[in-house]
């Protein structure tokens, strides 16, 4: 689904970043601890400017308080717009929103559950019928 949506964005002309929860918080966390921060490789500022941020499987990432912190972040230039535009974020989970609350702080799960439309899928595993 979420690349469906990606790709219709993508058609209409905005910027698109689609990563996973671990990858993305290294690379955030990477790019902040390194002393030759060159510009034109800024993935903080594109994960914080993207038309469309696409957070995949949120909860398989191992937390410390630098990618609690970096997350909350994310999350929260993006909700408010203190980035001076608007964007747009889905997230992708196995957690319930009960995990969510568990699983991080009530800072952000408090953002997740009050700004985003939460949609349960149901059904069959479509990785497991790629595989009979």
């Amino acid at each position: 689904m979420s690349n469906c949506i990606a790709q219709k964005l993508l058609e209409n002309g905005k910027t698109v970043l689609y990563q996973t929860a671990p990858v993305l918080l290294e690379s955030v966390i990477d790019y902040k601890m390194s002393k030759d921060k060159n510009l034109s490789d800024n993935i903080y500022q594109s994960v914080l400017n993207v038309d469309l941020l696409i957070i995949d499987d949120l909860g398989t990432e191992s937390l410390n308080s630098m990618k609690l912190s970096e997350l909350f972040t994310i999350l929260n230039t993006r909700i408010l717009n203190l980035n001076n535009k608007i964007t747009k974020t889905i997230i992708s989970t196995n957690l319930n929103i009960n995990d969510i609350f568990n699983h991080y702080e009530e800072r952000i799960g408090s953002r997740i559950a009050g700004y985003y439309d939460i949609y349960y899928f149901f059904g069959d595993d479509l990785r497991f019928k790629k595989l009979k």
